[in-house]
């Protein structure tokens, strides 16, 4: 299932505007079903900023080491230390509970350049 309350990247991250600046984003369903078990994620510093599509961090499974892109540019504001011992937390919930990191974003207007649910389905089913 693809919540419709988050935008997508292509590079399979999701993020969901929570305020009218700051949002929170993770890697989606299909990305760590990929991926499989999560056993290790590497997330930015808070105060770091970024350019859309820089590389935040890594997330390493069993068979691979993905890097996390962010989709929007902005200030990290808050990282989800409870990854750092449940690293696991990605497969069991990846749109809850797994979320990477909060981000402050630098202008709304790059989430024009993000897919909807149904673009990102599209996008997936594409790929599979």
């Amino acid at each position: 299932m693809v919540p419709k309350d988050c935008l997508y990247s292509k590079n399979h991250e999701w993020i969901r505007v929570v305020e009218d600046d700051l949002c929170v984003l993770g890697i989606t369903d299909f990305a760590q079903s990929e991926l499989g078990e999560v056993v290790y994620v590497e997330l930015p510093e808070v105060g770091q900023s970024f350019a859309a599509g820089d590389e935040i961090g890594t997330i390493e499974s069993v068979k691979a080491v993905a890097e996390i892109y962010t989709p929007v540019g902005g200030e990290i504001v808050e990282v989800n230390e409870t990854l750092d011992d449940h690293p696991e937390k990605v497969n069991d919930d990846p749109y809850g509970a797994g979320w990477l990191a909060k981000l402050r974003m630098a202008s709304a207007d790059e989430l024009g350049e993000l897919l909807d649910a149904e673009g990102y389905e599209k996008l997936i089913s594409q790929d599979g």
